[in-house]
């Protein structure tokens, strides 16, 4: 398959501004975060973790249907230790709890806006907003944040138990700081993720829909333009809908990009650490892994278990989140 542009998956900000059809700088940005004021105690976050073994398990794919270009290969035995990882991406309730215990401010709260699927919004804004260039069905709306994940007027009062969006990677990283947990690593989350399956396209099987079966939530009809909704969702879906894979681990394809410790490169692990491994010591992305909503294998099917996409740390949108892990 060809390679696609990054944009299909989620919009950049910040370093990657050009982009943008007529968005500059972002307002308001300082370069600063709002510091967490104090942590939760480590034994409630963990509580959601599960112990997973760790061990040897082939990473990466040379599938016929991957994206060479994304560094998907190739195939490399890796050996983890064992560590553990929540089953669920962070939903609304528990960044709420976050936000309200250390009055934490999020990029696009502190930005001003953030990227919503334009089919979100009223026609009229939706006509006036400006666009990402190469994926204008993605709209740079004011006032869209976590709170806000359609803008201004929207809210999560519905959506507690699903994940929480337009988090960048600094956001998330805060979360865990506060929590006493961290992000995973991208060996650690493909670990997970494949639920003891090894080499198989997705976390349940080689099958998208087995027996007729949506496993995942993903886009179903015609990317851009028409989401018939087959598998039950048309945006995000709570975190423990569809069945767990083998490991317990639930949405790991679709539903939301999940932000990794990572930073991002396409080559480093060719030869790169096969213990344990962390990625680059430095880059201008950070790894997400496990697709969105808005995948559909015409465009952009990276809902596959090996498939690997990236953003500025500091970027946002509609379809990114993150799950924790811990030692």
């Amino acid at each position: 398959m060809t390679e696609h542009p990054p944009a299909c998956c989620a919009p950049s900000s910040g370093s990657a501004a050009p982009a943008l059809l007529t968005v500059g700088a972002r307002p308001g940005a300082t370069g600063v975060h709002a510091a967490p004021v104090h942590h939760a105690p480590r034994s409630r976050a963990a509580a959601r973790t599960i112990p997973l073994p760790g061990g040897r398990f082939l990473m990466g794919t040379d599938d016929a249907e991957g994206f060479p270009a994304d560094g998907e290969g190739p195939v490399r035995e890796i050996t983890l230790r064992p560590f553990r990882i929540d089953p669920t991406a962070v939903t609304n309730a528990q960044f709420a709890t976050f936000a309200k215990a250390t009055g934490y401010v999020t990029d696009a709260e502190r930005f001003g806006f953030s990227f919503v699927f334009e089919q979100f919004l009223p026609p009229a804004p939706a006509r006036a907003a400006q666009r990402v260039q190469a994926a204008p069905w993605w709209v740079v709306v004011p006032g869209a944040d976590w709170r806000h994940p359609y803008g201004p007027d929207s809210g999560v009062g519905a959506l507690q138990n699903h994940p929480v969006v337009h988090v960048s990677w600094h956001d998330a990283q805060a979360y865990c700081d506060w929590s006493g947990t961290r992000l995973p690593t991208e060996a650690e989350w493909e670990f997970a993720a494949r639920g003891g399956l090894a080499q198989a396209r997705y976390p349940w099987g080689d099958e998208l829909t087995p027996g007729g079966r949506h496993q995942c939530n993903i886009w179903q009809g015609e990317f851009p333009a028409r989401n018939t909704g087959a598998d039950g969702h048309l945006a995000t879906a709570p975190v423990k809908a569809f069945r767990p894979n083998g490991y317990g681990l639930y949405n790991v394809a679709g539903n939301v990009w999940e932000w990794c410790a990572d930073w991002f490169s396409a080559d480093f692990h060719v030869t790169g650490p096969r213990t344990d491994p962390a990625g680059p010591p430095e880059g201008k992305s950070r790894v997400m892994r496990g697709g969105s909503h808005m995948c559909h294998h015409s465009y952009c099917n990276r809902y596959r278990v090996a498939a690997r996409s990236s953003n500025t740390p500091d970027s946002s949108a509609g379809n990114i989140g993150f799950r924790v892990a811990a030692d």
